[in-house]
């Protein structure tokens, strides 16, 4: 008798699942689906979390040559404290500038969204290119806050990201670190608001990130209607042809969601809303193949059923599971007619 691996079982169910709650237009309005595939993603990622005091906390403000450098701490949930870093430019793209939400993936910090090496080893990362993302908002006239993502640099990433056991813990009480990560990005938009809505425009607030950061930049727009648009990086594909077949961090991981939806549809979340996605050509994890799939399912949604169709672009690095900064930052200046 021959004996199977059981992997293969659980590989062959992954791919003969069909999402239950792909968008139909014969049958209704995107604004309608939209509705009803937000309740159910938040289900899944076990959200709400329970609202807490921000106890917003400034611990510096310093003078830089190109930008105003604040540091802050919040609470998002009971006990849950985040650090955050803002740099403020002194050239603007706009009276008041817009804010852009910086999102690490699986690194040691947010000290990257700032061109800072910290520890041994960063800055010989074959796959860390243009990862300096505040360096390019203030560069673009465009404030930056960057915070450490649950389980990455302060709250826990070093000497190396640690998400296996919170990841695997959430689970058990129904949550998840991607919603965990979510909640975040969503408090951190009332800080904001709450804090620095006078030297901010906080009605242009986006997010980006690559890989991990990527991950959290697509589930927290589509879910937080305050993030006016993203550039989300190497976070896209099938769920089958990357997530599912190939060694993956357990805070990727989201229960039951491919009975429902696939990246197409987290992204058909965000639409019309301004969206950069970006890919590697030779990227190994995020398959170029499986995005470019997806994206000709996303587009459908962009297309055929909204007022700005034009609002999703692809863009596709030659390199492999980067951030590509030109290309990108091009494409997201045209669609929201920054100069």
């Amino acid at each position: 008798m021959q004996i199977s691996h059981s992997k293969f079982t659980e590989f062959t169910a992954l791919k003969n699942t069909v999402p239950s709650m792909v968008f139909a237009p014969e049958k209704e309005t995107l604004e309608a689906w939209q509705t009803k595939a937000e309740e159910k993603l938040k289900e899944l990622l076990g959200l709400p979390c329970k609202k807490c005091d921000l106890l917003f906390d400034k611990e510096y403000e310093k003078d830089l040559e190109k930008c105003t450098e604040i540091r802050f701490t919040f609470q998002s949930e009971e006990g849950e404290f985040v650090p955050a870093v803002m740099w403020l430019p002194k050239k603007t793209c706009c009276e008041k500038p817009p804010v852009m939400i910086c999102l690490q993936g699986h690194g040691l910090g947010m000290h990257v969204s700032f061109g800072i090496i910290k520890y041994e080893g960063e800055e010989g990362d074959p796959e860390g290119g243009d990862r300096d993302f505040a360096v390019q908002c203030i560069n673009n006239g465009i404030a930056a806050v960057a915070i450490d993502q649950r389980c990455f640099g302060e709250r826990g990433g070093t000497p190396k990201p640690d998400c296996y056991t919170s990841s695997m813990t959430a689970l058990l009480a129904g949550r998840t670190t991607i919603g965990g990560r979510v909640w975040d990005v969503m408090r951190l938009i009332d800080v904001l608001e709450n804090e620095f809505s006078e030297v901010l425009d906080t009605e242009k607030i986006y997010c980006m990130g690559n890989s991990g950061g990527g991950t959290a930049t697509f589930y927290a727009t589509a879910l937080e209607k305050r993030i006016k648009a993203a550039i989300p990086s190497c976070a896209f594909a099938t769920f089958y042809g990357s997530i599912g077949i190939m060694y993956h961090c357990a805070c990727n991981f989201v229960p039951g969601i491919a009975k429902y939806f696939d990246m197409a549809e987290i992204a058909g979340l965000i639409a019309p809303r301004p969206l950069v996605i970006v890919s590697g050509k030779e990227d190994r994890i995020f398959p170029l193949d499986t995005a470019e799939h997806e994206f000709s399912r996303l587009k459908d949604i962009y297309y055929k059923n909204c007022v700005s169709p034009e609002n999703c672009i692809h863009i596709k690095g030659h390199e492999g599971h980067r951030f590509y900064a030109v290309p990108a930052w091009d494409a997201f200046k045209k669609l929201l007619n920054y100069k």
